[in-house]
């Protein structure tokens, strides 16, 4: 029997992602002048107000007001009228130095003994019903926040758009658990006051459907998925009425509020960890995207059609304490689930150092994971720059790096061998 699945994204403007871009964004700017800095920062915002707190550890010294007031302008939080503004919000910080007792179980000389920065469980999922291996409903989810994003920045149509955001889209599975319609989508999205709620819902949905949902079936990888974009599909704008107040006026943000949002939409499971803020060393990010790039490259290689990877860690311990796999009775080889995990604890080091190196998470890269998805993003390279000012005056900091490593199939053909698979 056929079967429904919702997922939803919510957009940079939403207040919990607020937090998460400014956490991270002072996360990169600690890894750019300074790589083995310690960084778990915490951000909230609400009206007019930003707070920062947390743990830091670095030899460098970074203004995160000015940080901060960066990432908000970029989002588009710049009117007064938004209660929420650049130029004009505080910001309260309370940083202090990571805890010693933490800190010893993870620096020790050597990537070989360094041990994980936390206990917990860690998940990394993917299925081929896309190209990029991650559920369609957060997939489209994702993708018509971030056009909605974009014609709001372009400022010559849905002009009346303001930064914050939900989508929400419900897919149709068939009895082989395949996408076979969509049966709604669901957007909530800040406005400018109209004169009345009919006017708003008949103009937001007339320029979602012209300038909105073309362009994200454009981006969609297939025919197949592109044929499910039409007009069966039912659409609920703003249910709730009018949202002209929004953003951290709205409702307060926290760093680490939108996990699911982060990771696949509530398909495979999540080890409760949050990821924006937090340096490499935190096991909860980077065995997160380990597990990640280990179930994609699996799937990517035939070994099933759908992947869940669970690896857990033991605070200060170097080794992980078990690696679990789940293929959803989709594997395509004569192995067990649990045969199958030891395989891929002979294919992948999952120390917590060589998980920093293999994936190259020491450097600034974080500032782009914070909305749209940690995950099913696509790696590449370029250039970043970055400034801070501090007792010897202006210090610029050039890099090139590779963003969302973890998201590349670079160890296909590495399983496919070792799995005998031709």
């Amino acid at each position: 029997m056929s079967y429904l699945f919702t997922s939803e994204s919510v957009s940079e403007g939403h207040p919990d992602k607020v937090a998460d871009q400014i956490s991270d964004a002072i996360l990169d700017y600690f890894l750019a002048f300074d790589p083995d800095s310690k960084v778990a920062c915490e951000t909230l915002v609400t009206t007019g107000q930003v707070v920062l707190a947390g743990e830091i550890k670095s030899s460098v010294y970074i203004d995160v007001q000015e940080v901060a007031r960066e990432v908000i302008k970029n989002i588009g939080y710049t009117k007064d009228e938004y209660k929420f503004s650049a130029d004009s919000c505080g910001v309260l910080t309370a940083l202090h130095e990571q805890s010693q007792d933490i800190n010893q179980g993870v620096d020790r000389g050597s990537i070989d003994e360094q041990g994980a920065g936390d206990q917990g469980m860690m998940f990394g999922y993917a299925t081929n019903e896309t190209k990029n291996y991650m559920p369609l409903a957060l997939d489209l989810s994702h993708k018509i926040l971030k056009v909605l994003s974009e014609v709001r920045k372009k400022g010559d149509q849905m002009t009346y758009l303001r930064p914050d955001a939900k989508a929400q889209v419900t897919i149709e599975y068939s009895d082989d658990n395949r996408p076979k319609s969509i049966k709604s989508i669901v957007l909530s999205t800040q406005h400018d006051e109209f004169s009345n709620e009919e006017e708003m819902r008949q103009t937001v949905k007339g320029d979602l459907l012209k300038h909105v949902m073309p362009e994200v079936k454009n981006r969609l990888d297939s025919d197949e998925l592109r044929n499910l974009l039409n007009d069966q599909i039912t659409y609920f704008i703003n249910p709730t009425g009018n949202f002209v107040i929004g953003g951290p006026h709205g409702d307060a943000g926290l760093t680490g509020r939108k996990i699911i949002v982060d990771t696949y939409g509530g398909k495979g499971a999540h080890g409760g960890g949050a990821f924006s803020g937090k340096d490499p060393s935190k096991v909860d990010r980077s065995a997160a995207y380990a597990a990640r790039h280990i179930a994609r490259n699996m799937v990517a290689a035939g070994i099933a059609d759908e992947m869940l990877v669970q690896i857990s860690y033991a605070i200060g311990v170097v080794e992980p304490m078990g690696v679990f796999v789940n293929t959803y009775g989709t594997s395509k080889v004569n192995m067990t689930d649990g045969e199958i995990a030891v395989k891929i604890q002979e294919l992948f080091d999952l120390r917590p150092g060589h998980i920093e190196k293999n994936l190259k998470l020491r450097n600034p890269i974080y500032g782009l994971t914070a909305a749209y998805g940690h995950m099913g993003r696509e790696s590449f390279e370029k250039e970043v720059s970055f400034v801070r000012h501090g007792d010897a005056g202006k210090e610029v900091k050039k890099q090139r790096v590779e963003f969302f490593t973890w998201e590349k199939e670079d160890r296909v053909d590495d399983i496919r061998k070792e799995f005998g698979l031709s």
